[in-house]
Formats: structure tokens, sequence, C-alpha cells
């Protein structure tokens, strides 16, 4: 399905044939646009070398060139009806999906839709100053690109507010622009998209950790019986990918850079050096993994088990799983705290569908820590970074109000404030972080704590002068 740019809203959802609706998102626009100037990418520049969607299906989806910023053309993609497609869960297992929503379920899924799109234009919102500290010009362009496609996305669950829940929808997608990240008055819907980004370490940890938990929440979204919202996340995990390339790759290279100059000088305190402690490193892996793990919510939840009953939201990859799909007799372990004590519990699995989309998230993060180790194994340092326990520093679910040590030990107050330095970045391990936060512009030149891509982007060479500032 190809993707028309001749409309001043580029699609292929045919907009020019629902002159209402077209109407309604042109009014948009503009509103879209301002929130951009404020609130999108402080760095002035001329233009980027940008990805921008030109198809939706399978291969050759994507054209880069050099794009002004403000002139990027943001737009309205889902991948291609199946005809043929199928319900695969829930009591309507079976019938043909929805391409109108059905008005017992017009709430849910509009509050499904406003929570993944309220996402979308936070994390632009938190990521805004990083360009004035990029490290090079390849990581600039890499930010950039993140940031339109996140833009995209907000279109992308704006379009679907706008054409299938009428005033309401419309009132929430203008309130999408109202709420701020980290405003006191109108925060972001969700915790970890009110925290701070402000330096590039947190900026590749957040790409890794929390656009991850984007991919499986996508992922769950793309199952619904509501094919509209279906068709869409299908698309927007492709774009997704690149998110967490950069985050997987961005901590690849920090870890590269730290162990060069633990080797080159024989010490494990690079910070003399301009580089970033491992023990840092892993303090921010332990922060902005257990802020990622919040998302998914409590691991029990009589809503998420209506949605999957309903078949608005399923389960990670719902097709290829071996059961039912109806989970009506199913049971699941769910860790709990008991008397002070890790405990598990057995409990219906429909209730503890957030608890198995973590697993499924631990299990796929898992692989990036694995990865880090290898670097380090090439230096012949020992694997020294992990995950931390599902219940250190969390504030949702259950183990909120309790304190679990990285290593799995339910610890008390003073013990969690007494040890909480070592865990978890302190003002000092911030203060040095941002030290190192010094703007390289040079096309080929990088800073010095943090280690040169493999390759560049689209074939081409990293020193390619990917911004024009």
């Amino acid at each position: 399905m190809g993707i028309d740019y001749t409309e001043r809203i580029p699609n292929n959802v045919d907009l020019a044939e629902d002159r209402r609706l077209k109407r309604a998102l042109e009014s948009w626009q503009p509103r879209f646009l301002q929130w951009w100037a404020e609130m999108g990418p402080a760095l002035p520049t001329q233009d980027v070398y940008l990805r921008t969607a030109v198809a939706v299906g399978r291969e050759g989806w994507a054209h880069f060139d050099h794009v002004p910023l403000p002139e990027y053309r943001w737009g309205i993609f889902l991948a291609e009806r199946d005809a043929d497609r199928r319900i695969a869960f829930g009591q309507h297992k079976g019938q043909p999906v929805w391409q109108q929503v059905p008005g017992e379920y017009r709430a849910d899924l509009q509050r499904l839709i406003v929570i993944q799109g309220d996402t979308e234009p936070a994390s632009v919102e938190q990521q805004r100053r990083l360009g004035l500290s990029a490290p090079s010009l390849y990581d600039l362009r890499n930010l950039f690109q993140v940031n339109v496609e996140e833009g995209r996305h907000l279109w992308a669950m704006v379009y679907l507010l706008h054409a299938y829940f009428g005033r309401s929808g419309r009132d929430e997608a203008e309130a999408l622009l109202l709420r701020n990240s980290g405003s006191e008055d109108s925060p972001r819907i969700l915790g970890a998209f009110n925290e701070e980004t402000p330096d590039w370490l947190s900026f590749f940890m957040f790409t890794y950790f929390t656009d991850r938990d984007g991919k499986y929440q996508l992922g769950t979204l793309k199952e619904s019986a509501f094919d509209p919202l279906g068709r869409t996340c299908e698309f927007m995990l492709k774009e997704e990918a690149h998110h967490m390339f950069v985050g997987t790759t961005g901590v690849d290279r920090v870890v590269e850079r730290t162990a060069q100059l633990m080797r080159e000088h024989d010490d494990d305190d690079v910070r003399k050096y301009g580089g970033i402690p491992l023990n840092v490193i892993q303090k921010y892996i332990n922060f902005h993994y257990s802020v990622s793990l919040d998302l998914f919510g409590g691991e029990t939840s009589t809503n998420v088990a209506n949605y999957y009953t309903a078949g608005l939201k399923g389960r990670w990859q719902e097709e290829r799983r071996k059961d039912d799909h109806l989970l009506t007799e199913a049971v699941a372990v769910v860790p709990r705290i008991e008397d002070g004590r890790l405990a598990e519990a057995r409990l219906p699995a429909l209730t503890a569908l957030n608890a198995d989309l973590r697993g499924e998230y631990v299990a796929d993060c898992v692989t990036g820590v694995n990865r880090w180790n290898r670097i380090l194994g090439s230096h012949g340092l020992g694997p020294v970074l992990h995950l931390p326990h599902v219940g250190f520093n969390r504030k949702v679910g259950t183990f909120a109000g309790h304190h679990v040590s990285p290593d799995g030990r339910v610890l008390a107050q003073h013990e969690w404030e007494a040890a909480a330095g070592r865990w978890l970045p302190t003002a000092e391990d911030k203060t040095h972080v941002l030290s190192l936060m010094r703007p390289v512009y040079e096309p080929g030149k990088i800073a010095a704590w943090v280690a040169p891509p493999r390759s560049g982007i689209d074939g081409r060479p990293f020193d390619y002068e990917y911004v024009h500032l």
C-alpha cells in the first residue's frame, strides 16, 4: 500500500474521501505543529538525514533524505488490511474482526488509545534538549529520527480518536497536546514519561528499556479485534524497531568505550579519563529497568482480564500460543511478598496477563545485558552487568511499598536508605555524566565517553554529514 504524499496530511486511509474527518484533522494539524515548535527539539537545524515512510509493505517501505525538521511529513499509515482476519482470542474468538467500534467497548478502547497516544509526545518532550549535547552527528540524527517517529505515532492515535470516537475522541486528541512531561499541573499519564532524560546515557537506557516496553504494549494492541487499531500498531512496530536499535547499540558503545579506558589505564574508575564507570552504568540500568517495569501495571488486573475476554487487547504473539486463547481455566504463577519474604501465588491467568507480558519483556531485556557482557568479555573483563530483581525500586504492583534489593532480598526501610546510593544513580553520578555531555558536531568526530558505531545509517559512513546545523 503506497502512501499519498500529495495530500496536506500524507495517508493511506483514503482521507480525501471523508471530508468531515479530513477537515477535523487539518484543524488539529496547526496545533500539533505549534506543540512541535514549542516542545520538540531545542537545537536549531537546517536539515536532517531522515527516514520517511513511503509504503507499508514488508519491503522498501522507507525513503532516506535530508529534510528540514519542521517540514517532516507526519502522516497516517495503517498496515495492509487482511480481509479474512478473524478475532484470535476472547469470547468473540473466530468472528470477523471489527471495522467499527462496538458500542459496549467504546469507552475501554478509547482509554487504551489515549494512554498509548499520551506516551508518544511525552518522550519527545523528555528528549527535547538532548541535541544540545549530542556526542556526534550520527547520534544527533538518530535522536531526531526517534523524535519525528514518536510524533508520527501520536498522529496514528489521533487519527483513530477522530475517525472512530466522535466528539469525545476529538476532545481527547486536544488533551494529548495539553499535557506535558513533568508538568506539575498537567503531567503525562504514566510515571516513566514524567522522568527527566537529561543526558545521553539516560537516552540510550530509555530507548533500550522504555521503548522496549512500547514494543510489547504495541504488540498486544496489534492483536486487537478492532482492526484499525491492530493495523495501526502493526506499522508502528516497524518504526519502533529503530528506536530500540538506538538504545541497544548506544549502550553497546558506552560499555565498549568504558572497557577500552579500563584496559588502557588499568583502572576501574574511568571518571578521571572522561569515561563512565561500569558501576554507574549498572545504576542507570537498575533505574531505567525498574521504572519501565512499572509501565506494565500491577501483576493482577481485572481490567486487563476484561480487555482480553472482550478481544480488545491480546497477549504478545497471541496466535503462536498453544492454548485455547480463552484462559477461563488457566492459572499463572505470580511473585508477591508475604510476611516480609518473597513468595509466589497461583492465580487465574486471565487476571495475571500483565505479569505474563512483563515476563516476555524481561526475557527480551536479558538479551541486551548478555550482549553488553560479551563486549566486556572481549576486553578480558568478566560479566558484571545484570538486571536487578523485578521487585527492585518498584512503585506499581505487588512490590510497591516494599524495598527489595537488586539480588532479591526484602529490606527494612533503614537498610534500603543505607544502600540505595550503591544501586541507583546518586547526585554525584548524575553530575559526572552531565559533565561529559559536550556537543560534537564535526562530521566523523565523537565524544570521548562513547565509542563510534560499527556502521552508519542507510549505508552511509560514520563521517557522513547526517545533520546540517
